[in-house]
């Protein structure tokens, strides 16, 4: 096997380690990239490309979060990961762990941990990877991972996510949940959300919110069932797509550009969040974006017509 052939056969392993890691689809591109490149140039060919490649797009991972938490730490208003379609690594043996770590509820928790053991958990925890394999990755000596992984287990074990096991009892309450959305019916929306749903949206500043934090089953039910038969009005169409392994939408302009995605926490047949993102910078890798802006001056003449 060539070394193209070698790369492109772990590719999507790789990618899924930096994107957990990073919780950003561009930033796990370029590690991934940034890895090939070193790859390719190196003129020794190592025992395990698996075992070498891991360890080191986790190290080009690990150096970029950690310039990244500074800007994260005065990001505008709450930080989502970047929306994630589809993880591209597949493995039957690992489907639960790789669907729950790769939700944007456990995400936001990983974003709790250090670099370091952000990077233990994610390749021992979700990746099965050896003790051996995940020192050699982060540098550190065994023993040492053990205790980062039992800190990182703490942490995530505190607010770890529960979600609907049923699958198709997911994709049926989302499908009536967006249903009563493209009608408008408050009264619909609002049986399906949990008594204290949450409503939070990732604009970063660069993209007017959906609303400020919205809290309560009723609230929600009204932000919702009044904003979006207006968005109809201008054609803003949604198609309803997985976001982070959760029932989720990806809403567009009457041009068909991406305006946000939208993703849904289900819990005990009810919707728990709702999670928003609409910063364009997030959006650019699911193709062109939207002027939001321009869409939020549409909705507010609309609703002034309506008045």
């Amino acid at each position: 096997m060539s070394k193209v052939e070698e790369f492109e056969e772990l590719r999507p392993l790789l990618f899924s380690i930096a994107y957990r890691i990073l919780g950003s689809v561009g930033e796990a591109e370029d590690a991934v990239q940034e890895m090939w490149l070193r790859f390719d140039g190196s003129s020794t060919r190592p025992t395990s490309a698996k075992a070498f490649l891991s360890a080191a797009v986790t190290r080009i991972s690990i150096d970029v979060l950690r310039s990244a938490r500074v800007r994260r730490e005065e990001y505008v208003g709450p930080w989502f990961p970047e929306p994630l379609l589809s993880d591209p690594y597949q493995d039957p043996a690992r489907a639960v762990e790789l669907a729950d770590s790769v939700s944007m509820a456990a995400l936001l928790l990983l974003e709790r941990l250090s670099p370091l053991e952000r990077a233990v958990f994610v390749l021992r925890e979700v990746f099965a990877f050896e003790f051996g394999e995940v020192a050699a990755a982060v540098g550190r000596s065994e023993a040492a991972c053990r205790q980062l992984l039992v800190r990182a287990r703490r942490h995530m074990e505190a607010g770890r996510p529960r979600f609907e096991a049923d699958r198709q009892e997911r994709h049926e309450l989302a499908t009536r949940f967006f249903d009563a959305l493209k009608s408008g019916d408050v009264d619909g929306l609002r049986d399906l959300l949990a008594a204290d749903v949450q409503l939070v949206g990732d604009g970063g500043g660069k993209a007017p919110q959906l609303a400020k934090a919205v809290m309560g089953a009723q609230n929600v039910a009204r932000v919702l069932g009044t904003v979006f038969p207006l968005m109809s009005r201008i054609d803003v169409t949604f198609e309803p797509h997985e976001v982070n392994g959760q029932p989720g939408a990806i809403f567009r302009d009457r041009g068909g550009k991406v305006l946000h995605t939208l993703a849904l926490d289900v819990l005990d047949g009810q919707i728990q969040t709702i999670r928003t993102v609409i910063n364009p910078d997030k959006l650019g890798h699911l193709g062109p974006v939207a002027d939001a802006w321009a869409v939020d001056r549409e909705v507010k003449q609309a609703r002034r017509r309506m008045n």
